[in-house]
């Protein structure tokens, strides 16, 4: 793997988790890229009951990635040569989530580095051919409920 993609990578996953997804432009209710969340994760108001699966994952994305049993991946951004972002939710609690996201090696996927705090975690990861990070955040409009990005690039 070059260091280029990975420092990509990097700098994607900087603006992911300090951005967010976007939001709304409050004069055209468009898409703002720019736009952060109060919690400096992805759209964590979400809940399970109002999240409608995507219907397609765009290429570029690892569809061999195992999120949580049970996600609803319901936003996809594909920032075209600076990799995929795919937010989801899921009811399984922050600390199960967790559990799921360590366990992403027997899918041939290896944690790089990473962190863990009260209500947040994210790792950096390589495998299958793929690059990028992954951030979960307890939801802070649905209790028991945790937001799952993904931030994905070809390596």
């Amino acid at each position: 793997m070059s260091s280029r993609p990975v420092a990509a990578v990097v700098v994607v996953a900087a603006v992911l988790l300090a951005s967010g997804c976007g939001g709304r432009s409050p004069e055209t209710g468009a898409a703002d890229p720019d736009a952060g969340h109060e919690s400096g994760a992805a759209d964590t108001s979400t809940c399970m009951a109002d999240a409608t699966p995507v219907s397609s994952m765009p290429e570029g994305y690892p569809t061999t990635f195992p999120l949580p049993a049970g996600t609803v991946v319901f936003h996809i951004e594909d920032r075209a040569g600076a990799g995929v972002i795919a937010t989801g939710v899921t009811a399984a609690p922050f600390d199960r989530v967790l559990a799921a996201m360590n366990a992403i090696g027997s899918a041939g996927f290896k944690i790089t580095t990473g962190e863990t705090e009260d209500d947040d975690a994210e790792a950096d990861w390589v495998g299958n051919g793929y690059a990028g990070r992954w951030a979960i955040k307890k939801s802070t409009a649905c209790p028991g409920e945790t937001v799952v990005q993904l931030l994905s690039k070809r390596s």
